[in-house]
């Protein structure tokens, strides 16, 4: 069961480009969690710039963000470098984020069906409680409406 709106979100550990990503170390600080399918394609790297060109005023809100996907911590530090990301990416290859905020869902890709990540934006409080998510979300804008969203906070 995915972590409802207004719940606190259970502590939890990941690899990331930066070494171990922690909920509980980051315990006072806003979080924005955008989970993209796969590093190095089109969608994902135009959503990635555009939270990296407003990097700057989600850390000036108090805010931290990570990008999440299922690929391996080498193809995150490659995408990393290579877009210049001011953030960290964390690696979910055994899909326990995905399962915990309910992200993985079965598209239709050149008519086969395939199971994979739902392009979706989590943004959880200073106290731990998820306060806002988007599903199935649409690229363009949608890096300042997050912004938007924790700046209210």
């Amino acid at each position: 069961m995915p972590v409802a709106l207004e719940k606190k979100v259970p502590d939890f550990s990941a690899a990331a480009t930066d070494g171990e990503f922690r909920l509980s170390k980051l315990s006072g600080t806003t979080l924005v969690l955008y989970f993209y399918p796969r590093d190095n394609t089109p969608g994902c790297t135009t959503e990635g710039q555009d939270f990296a060109v407003l990097f700057p005023k989600f850390r000036n809100a108090g805010a931290a963000v990570f990008g999440v996907s299922r690929d391996s911590l080498k193809s995150h530090a490659g995408f990393k470098e290579k877009m210049g990301f001011p953030f960290e990416l964390i690696s979910d290859a055994d899909e326990t984020l995905c399962e915990l905020f309910g992200v993985m869902k079965t598209k239709n890709m050149y008519g086969k069906q395939v199971r994979g990540i739902e392009r979706s934006t989590f943004v959880i409080d200073s106290e731990g409680r998820l306060r806002r998510e988007w599903r199935g979300i649409k690229v363009p804008g949608h890096a300042d409406e997050v912004l938007a969203v924790v700046t209210a906070l």
